[in-house]
């Protein structure tokens, strides 16, 4: 059959967020990360009804939060490895079908009645597990489809898509669902939306650019697994401009994380007088907050001063925090959530970015399960803190902390560490390539094949 070019790919006139869609094998992935964020955000919501179906309460679905974020905690150094060393494009399509099988098993159990309470901490952990392969062999996969002035574009993308598809959509359809039939019609729609996540990959062209293993083409030694986790955390330890970035968001997280998913519920309520409808409509302006952040982001280049400007997205975006101890109108509080959510979703789409332009492609991997791993090791830190810190100090000044704090590790960041000479010395707001010939094999783009320079 004769391999025709795809009439998208020399569109110019697409907006810079959208021009990583000319390139099919892209519009691919991007197609099947929609549905499975979909999918995710229906089974969260479904799977709290059918604990409380099973006379089930905080505690019990405690243990099944628990139980997946034990399999995404414990497996991600592991998903790390995985994508450098097996085809990126292999490492999805298996993690689809590992979230097809876990979720139509829970559903038939509960359609039979059979369901207990361990399966769902079970299957829990087999998405937490999954989760911890998907996000580095998807994040390592974009430098093969993209070329590198349309990374910062493809990151606004993911970060639109998880508020819309997974705090938005999923949780808006699971509610429709669930109300009007049974939990377990919920964990049928997760399993449906998972379902249609998997086609999309399976369509991905086979290329020796998004079939390949990694470490197989950049004639890099095979070692251990544990040699190669090793080999990740010495090449953090040894980059400067990483480890100070993720020793910042780390403590970032520790500081902020806790009070926002513990306090916030009861500054809501003592303060507003709300109740959960007011406290989602502050969680509702976070999520848009997000995705205008990762739109916006993702619509201009990347900045000059790009880590300047992460770390003071971070650090300055926590500022507003300070105010919700503060006031008693609840529109402040959404006001507030919105801009946190502009500023720490546009770092966000900056961090992703740089990890792809400058982490060597054999190593983006490791060292993407790295940064998900230390975020994730502070994350209940925080939370459990939040609480007691609280009640020690009273909410008004425990957020005024939240909010002053990521200022002062802003300012020791940049200066202590001189991320300026750094930035300086690596410019990445190079002007973008010319557009590409039409593909010439297998249908495959060639930009997407051209290998993505890095600093």
């Amino acid at each position: 059959m004769e391999n025709r070019p795809d009439p998208a790919s020399h569109d110019t006139r697409l907006p810079r967020a959208l021009r990583p869609f000319r390139r099919r094998e892209y519009r691919m992935l991007a197609t099947s990360m929609l549905f499975s964020l979909f999918a995710t955000g229906v089974w969260l919501v479904a799977i709290v009804w059918q604990v409380i179906e099973l006379g089930g309460g905080p505690s019990q679905l405690s243990l099944v939060a628990a139980a997946g974020s034990a399999g995404l905690l414990l497996s991600v150094l592991a998903g790390g490895v995985a994508a450098d060393r097996l085809p990126r494009r292999r490492v999805l399509v298996t993690v689809e079908t590992v979230r097809i099988l876990s979720a139509a098993t829970a559903a038939t159990l509960a359609l039979t009645g059979s369901l207990a309470l361990w399966h769902l901490a079970a299957v829990a952990f087999l998405l937490g597990t999954a989760d911890a392969f998907y996000y580095p062999a998807a994040s390592a996969i974009l430098p093969s489809l993209l070329p590198a002035d349309e990374l910062l574009a493809a990151n606004g993308v993911e970060g639109t898509l998880r508020p819309v598809a997974m705090q938005a959509a999923g949780p808006a359809v699971a509610g429709l669902v669930v109300g009007a039939l049974v939990p377990a019609a919920g964990l049928v729609a997760a399993t449906a939306g998972f379902c249609v996540a998997l086609p999309p990959l399976l369509a991905m062209r086979r290329t020796p650019v998004t079939d390949r293993t990694p470490a197989t083409a950049e004639d890099v030694p095979r070692a251990s697994v544990l040699a190669d986790v090793r080999e990740g955390f010495a090449y953090l330890l040894r980059t400067g401009w990483l480890f100070t970035t993720l020793a910042f968001s780390s403590l970032y997280v520790l500081v902020v994380i806790g009070p926002i998913e513990v306090l916030l519920p009861f500054a809501v309520r003592d303060q507003t007088g709300g109740g959960p409808s007011s406290y989602a409509m502050v969680l509702g302006a976070f999520g848009i907050g997000s995705a205008v952040g990762s739109i916006a982001t993702s619509s201009i280049r990347l900045p000059r001063r790009y880590l300047t400007v992460m770390i003071l997205a971070w650090g300055v975006g926590g500022v507003p925090l300070a105010f919700i101890g503060l006031t008693d109108a609840l529109w402040v509080m959404t006001a507030i959530a919105f801009v946190v959510g502009v500023l720490s979703a546009g770092a966000m789409v900056i961090w992703g970015t740089l990890l792809q332009r400058r982490v060597p492609s054999h190593l983006l991997g490791r060292v993407s399960s790295l940064d998900f791993f230390v975020s994730l090791a502070l994350m209940p830190v925080s939370m459990a803190l939040a609480g007691p810190i609280g009640e020690w100090l009273g909410i008004p000044l425990t957020f005024l902390l939240a909010g002053t704090v990521p200022v002062l590790l802003a300012v020791a960041a940049l200066v202590g560490f001189r991320l300026d000479r750094d930035e300086t010395a690596h410019p990445l707001d190079t002007a973008p390539p010319a557009e590409p010939d039409p593909p010439t094999r297998d249908g495959a783009d060639p930009a997407a094949e051209a290998p993505v320079p890095r600093s």
